[in-house]
């Protein structure tokens, strides 16, 4: 049977530039039909042109990857993919960025040992980056909230009758559940709105 050279290229959007993996794979010589690209997240495994190039590899196939993250950023899914790849497929990859992880070398026992153990490194390294990502990512929308930047929709504008429901609703002659039934909004709502408009009141 004829081995087969292909590349998967993976971009986490659709406003990233695929162009320095896309280079690599033609310096390679993959051709142009083998190179699969997806844009999108690489926290599992749930992508098409993956699935697409997953069904078309067959044993003694070769398949360049840029770098380790490109393949994935989940610690587990990256290795279960990996064994997939290399024990069932029965094919071989190369990651371009870590000449180690090359299992075309080193079939022996140490060899296969070293790769394992470089590619839990890196999967580690790639999903704790991921994690990192997603912490940088809270952490900037909680500064920005705190200093008063609003995400979302913007809230629709008080009912004209919003002030008079207040006012007696503070006084005590109407009951919150009567005032946010007059301005015809849940309580919760009238209640929230009412915190806000009385921070406004006294900037």
């Amino acid at each position: 049977m004829i081995s087969n050279t292909y590349g998967y290229i993976r971009v986490s959007t659709r406003d990233q530039n695929e162009d320095r993996q896309l280079i690599a794979m033609r310096e390679l010589a993959v051709p142009e039909e083998n190179i699969f690209t997806d844009k999108q997240s690489g926290k599992d495994f749930n992508r098409p042109q993956y699935k697409r190039l997953v069904r078309k590899l067959r044993p003694d196939d070769l398949l360049y990857i840029k770098s380790i993250d490109r393949l994935g950023r989940n610690y587990e899914e990256i290795q279960n993919q990996w064994r997939a790849l290399t024990k069932e497929k029965k094919i071989d990859i190369v990651v371009l960025d870590m000449p180690l992880l090359d299992t075309r070398r080193g079939k022996d026992l140490m060899g296969t040992f070293l790769s394992d153990i470089v590619l839990q490194v890196l999967s580690f390294v790639a999903e704790n980056e991921r994690t990192s990502i997603r912490r940088r990512q809270a952490e900037g929308i909680a500064a920005a909230k705190a200093r008063g930047v609003r995400f979302g929709r913007p809230p629709r504008p008080l009912p004209e009758n919003y002030h008079s429901a207040y006012q007696r609703w503070k006084a005590g002659t109407i009951t919150g559940t009567a005032a946010a039934k007059e301005c015809g909004m849940p309580l919760s709502t009238f209640r929230y709105r009412a915190e806000i408009y009385e921070k406004a009141m006294f900037l």
